[in-house]
């Protein structure tokens, strides 16, 4: 393991993990010195306003810290305690990725309920299924998994870390680096989504700009090659997130699988 860790530490504490709102790596802030304490903390919540998480290190598949040239496990880190955020710090200077893949929880809806929350995510694949093998009055079963990942700038030296591809089943990739904009500018990002390694076209993928306590929140769909494009500016917290849902034919404890996608970087 490449030595850039000063300390490592996990606080925990309860709350109620909210399904199907978003679900993000939250880092305190986004741009830090080598050496300075790095807080991130696992919200869930609504409006890019989130809570607090309530897992616990069986909730985790995996959580990386991807740095040039080492990538580091730290789920062994977490204990059985629910817990809310990761601290470490990094001497040396780059852009840095952290990801997380969350194991598979289940949930059950009534009907309505199910129905309401397909229709709010905008996964008509699975609204336009259950129309058409009229189950839109049956229970909705489903398991759900998160693949989210944030990016943070230590130092000055930019890298290309913030377009590594990571072992997320459902992986929202930036194809520039957001920290090379300065301050006071705006330009156009464009992120590519995969999802099982395979380009993901015709997905809706949603936009969350977040700024002095307000929240802008912008949808769009993924082209041919899987990719989109849209202005950021150099101020504020972002967010991109989608879910892909997927019917599940083998199983008879559920109908559906989902996966819930996010990346973050920010500026404050």
């Amino acid at each position: 393991m490449k030595q850039f860790f000063l300390t490592l530490f996990f606080f925990f504490s309860s709350s109620i993990l909210l399904f199907s709102h978003e679900f993000w790596l939250h880092p305190t802030k986004f741009i830090y010195q080598p050496g300075e304490l790095i807080t991130i903390k696992l919200l869930v919540g609504e409006n890019y306003e989130g809570e607090n998480w309530s897992g616990t290190s069986k909730s985790i598949e995996n959580l990386q810290l991807h740095f040039p040239g080492t990538t580091d496990e730290l789920s062994q880190k977490i204990g059985e305690t629910p817990g809310d955020s990761l601290q470490f710090s990094i001497y040396e200077e780059g852009t840095c990725l952290l990801s997380y893949h969350s194991t598979n929880k289940f949930i059950e809806l009534e009907a309505e309920k199910f129905n309401e929350y397909l229709k709010e995510d905008g996964l008509q694949n699975a609204t336009d299924y259950r129309l058409a093998h009229h189950e839109t009055d049956s229970v909705g079963r489903e398991y759900y998994q998160r693949s989210v990942k944030t990016i943070f700038q230590v130092g000055t030296k930019k890298t290309s870390l913030y377009k590594k591809q990571t072992s997320l089943p459902l992986d929202i990739i930036p194809l520039q680096n957001p920290y090379e904009l300065t301050k006071g500018s705006s330009s156009t990002l464009t992120v590519k989504v995969l999802f099982q390694k395979k380009i993901l076209t015709n997905q809706l993928v949603v936009v969350w700009h977040r700024l002095n306590g307000k929240t802008i929140k912008e949808e769009y769909k993924t082209n041919e090659s899987g990719q989109l494009s849209f202005t950021v500016s150099s101020d504020g917290r972002w967010m991109v997130s989608t879910v892909k849902m997927e019917r599940i034919t083998n199983d008879s404890k559920v109908q559906w699988q989902s996966y819930w996608g996010s990346c973050t970087w920010g500026y404050e």
